[in-house]
């Protein structure tokens, strides 16, 4: 199966990070736990929802670095002293991210009910035109011999 390259594409000049920007998105995605939700909460904000059950506030961090969202999750002796008949509610560590566009914020996080919600929204976009001078012939590119 050949794959799409948009460092190759004639119309897509300076696009060549996206190849490198799915291909983090694709890693990310393999992982299951925890589970989330991303909303769409109007035309430029955004809500992700992670289910993050028996987690403390001061055992989870969210971290917003070169685009990219983290939430991290550790339990540290949770389970010392108990014995389990059955576990199905996980309490491992998580590392889970997002790669976000330079243009969306964060701008609230909340943990309630075992729910840790993150807001973001997306600035405007500054619209700018400008005209680009066109100048007459270039000069021949000397070369050294």
């Amino acid at each position: 199966m050949t794959r799409f390259s948009f460092g190759s594409h004639p119309f897509l000049l300076g696009f060549e990070d996206l190849d490198a920007l799915l291909e983090r998105s694709e890693r990310a995605a393999s992982d299951s736990y925890p589970p989330y939700n991303i909303e769409q909460r109007g035309e430029r904000r955004y809500r992700i929802t992670l289910a993050v059950a028996g987690f403390a506030p001061e055992q989870l961090s969210v971290t917003l670095e070169e685009g990219r969202l983290t939430v991290r999750g550790e339990q540290e002796g949770e389970a010392a002293g108990r014995e389990y008949l059955h576990r199905g509610i996980a309490a491992r560590k998580f590392s889970r991210s997002f790669v976000l566009d330079p243009r969306v914020e964060v701008t609230d996080a909340a943990l309630e009910r075992g729910l840790l919600t993150v807001d973001l929204a997306r600035r405007q976009p500054e619209q700018t035109a400008r005209t680009i001078r066109i100048g007459g012939p270039r000069e021949k590119e000397k070369t050294h011999g």
